[in-house]
């Protein structure tokens, strides 16, 4: 059956710029190109069609293809990063920085992020367009199934949003509860996600009137008393009889 808006899939792909991977969901593709990330979880993604939680050109491609689908597609920037705006390239003062900006370094300024294309005197040149922006994308892709059940599903969007995989989900009487592990609040991209991860549950799931996150923190163990070390004690001097007594004088 065809896919569609709305759709669940697990899906492999790998994204290129001419010759050059910009990203992929295959570990080994990620080592070779040399864009490997050992924090970043490579395998299949699950993605809702139609949710935009790809690039709009690869996501129209696949709506309308049947599981074990494989192909190539290009997309134009308007269906990838946009167009390259000439009023996204600004010229700001070097007192913004921390340190000397340099041609090439990636830089963030008033919460946008961009790159230093050029420094003239006391000014840097920064492009705020994202790196793709302008460019032409080819995506070679699969889709491996389709994810039927609602706790898979949510699961794949936890991976998809957080990167995480340690995150249980169970779902009863209008409940979506999910079991943190400790310290998550300390997780930056957790803690940025969290709030599209709960959105999206209310939009996907009708029967869903409560979403409950819920960190469990265990006492830690105490630890085990060290074993009592009995000192031996010293052997008694015999008892003075008549014969020492003798021997002595």
């Amino acid at each position: 059956m065809a896919l569609q808006e709305g759709d669940f899939i697990r899906l492999r792909y790998t994204g290129r710029v001419g010759e050059s991977i910009f990203d992929t969901t295959d570990e080994e593709n990620a080592k070779e190109e040399g864009i490997y990330n050992p924090r970043a979880e490579y395998g299949p993604v699950t993605v809702r069609l139609g949710s935009h939680h790809i690039i709009v050109g690869l996501e129209d491609e696949l709506i309308g293809k049947e599981v074990g689908a494989e192909g190539e597609v290009d997309v134009p920037p308007e269906k990838g990063f946009g167009a390259h705006e000439d009023g996204a390239v600004k010229s700001v003062p070097v007192t913004q920085f921390r340190e000397k900006p340099q041609r090439g370094m990636r830089i963030e300024v008033e919460g946008r992020e961009g790159v230093v294309v050029d420094v003239i005197g006391r000014r840097a040149v920064v492009d705020f367009n994202h790196p793709l922006a302008g460019k032409t994308l080819n995506y070679s892709y699969a889709i491996l199934e389709k994810v039927e059940e609602p706790v898979e599903q949510i699961k794949g969007l936890i991976k998809l949003f957080s990167a995480r995989a340690d995150i249980g989900v169970t779902i009863a009487d209008g409940t979506a509860e999910l079991e943190l592990p400790p310290a998550i609040t300390y997780d930056r991209r957790w803690m940025v996600w969290r709030g599209t991860l709960v959105r999206e549950i209310f939009e996907n799931y009708s029967d869903v009137n409560d979403v409950v996150m819920k960190e469990t923190i265990s006492r830690p163990a105490e630890p085990e008393a060290a074993p009592e070390v009995v000192e031996a004690e010293e052997p008694a001097e015999p008892a003075e009889t008549e014969e020492t007594k003798e021997s002595e004088e």
